[in-house]
């Protein structure tokens, strides 16, 4: 057998995807594997519009499509952010993921932060849980817990917004 041939069954494997090739003539023999690759899922959310987004939005629109948007920042999870917008403040720790947000660590633990707690940037806040994995969720900001957002146990979504820090 030639580098040829050899070359023709390695494209042959490759374009046709092949796991496993073996091929015996004379006293050569010739084993040629491609390992299947494992699917990726990817998940692609769409961001939510936070209060300051909100805010900036309904003034360029005018106050006629202000109506319109209020909703549409409802849905996607901001309707709190703007309800307590008074309260000011631009640090607003969102969800990264889809899960369940708890407080603490287990259920007989304190919580890693109340309202008054100052934090520092790297601070674990809480936790999500998504399929089984526990993703800690840290500070961005260095501050003062304003408002713990949501309640343990509770369901959260991509960008949802978990803590407001001062």
């Amino acid at each position: 057998m030639n580098i040829d041939e050899i070359m023709t069954l390695v494209k042959a494997v490759s374009d046709y995807n092949l796991t496993s090739f073996e091929l015996e003539e004379g006293n050569v023999k010739i084993s040629l594997k491609r390992e299947k690759e494992m699917p990726q899922i990817v998940t692609v959310g769409a961001p939510a519009m936070d209060a300051a987004s909100a805010a900036v939005s309904a003034q360029m629109m005018g106050a006629a499509m202000a109506a319109q948007a209020a909703p549409a920042a409802a849905q996607n999870g901001a309707a709190e952010s703007s309800a307590d917008a008074g309260i000011s403040s631009d640090k607003v720790v969102t969800s990264p993921l889809v899960g369940t947000f708890y407080t603490a660590s287990s259920p007989d633990t304190e919580a890693f932060v109340k309202e008054g707690d100052t934090v520092k940037k790297g601070q674990v806040l809480g936790i999500i849980e998504a399929m089984k994995l526990m993703n800690e969720i840290e500070s961005e900001f260095d501050g003062v817990v304003e408002a713990v957002l949501v309640k343990n146990e509770e369901v959260v979504e991509y960008g949802q917004p978990l803590f407001r820090i001062r």
